[in-house]
C-alpha cells in the first residue's frame, strides 16, 4: 500500500499548499496595501479637488494637466479600482453561493471596474496631454 503525496507532506508544506482556491492570503494583503496606499492618495486626492472648486474651467484643466497632479490622480484612480475590484469579490465570493450567480457578479465586477477605471484614467490623460 503506497502512501498519498498528501500524506508524505508536512505540515508546513500543507499550509503552503495555499487551500483550494490555491491564492492564499493575497487578496488580503492586496486589500490591506491598497488600503493604506490610498490613505495619503485620499488626502492628496481631497486637496486637488478642494483647489479646484470656484476656479474656471481653463483653470481646473491647467492644474489637472500639470503632470505632478495628473500622476497622483492616476495612482490614486488605479489604487482605489483595484481595491474596489478586491473588495466587491470578496463580498460576491462570501455572501452568493449560488455559481452562475457568483460568475456572472463577478464577471460584471470586473467589467465596471475596467470599464471605470478606463474611462478615468483616459479623461485625466486627454488633460494632461491637452488633446
Amino acid at each position: 500500500m503506497t502512501e498519498s503525496p498528501a500524506r508524505r507532506m508536512t505540515p508546513l508544506r500543507r499550509v503552503r499548499g495555499l487551500g483550494s482556491a490555491h491564492s492564499g492570503t493575497r487578496d488580503f494583503w492586496h486589500q490591506r496595501v491598497t488600503s493604506v496606499a490610498g490613505i495619503p492618495l485620499t488626502i492628496a486626492f481631497i486637496v486637488i479637488v478642494a483647489s479646484l472648486l470656484g476656479r474656471n474651467h481653463a483653470a481646473v484643466v491647467q492644474i489637472l494637466g500639470s503632470p505632478l497632479v495628473a500622476i497622483i490622480m492616476l495612482l490614486f484612480i488605479i489604487n482605489m479600482a483595484y481595491h474596489m475590484w478586491i473588495g466587491m469579490q470578496e463580498i460576491v465570493l462570501d455572501y452568493f453561493h449560488d455559481e452562475y450567480i457568483k460568475l456572472s457578479l463577478l464577471v460584471a465586477n470586473t467589467f465596471f471596474v475596467f470599464a471605470v477605471t478606463f474611462a478615468s484614467v483616459f479623461a485625466i490623460l486627454k488633460l494632461s496631454f491637452g488633446v
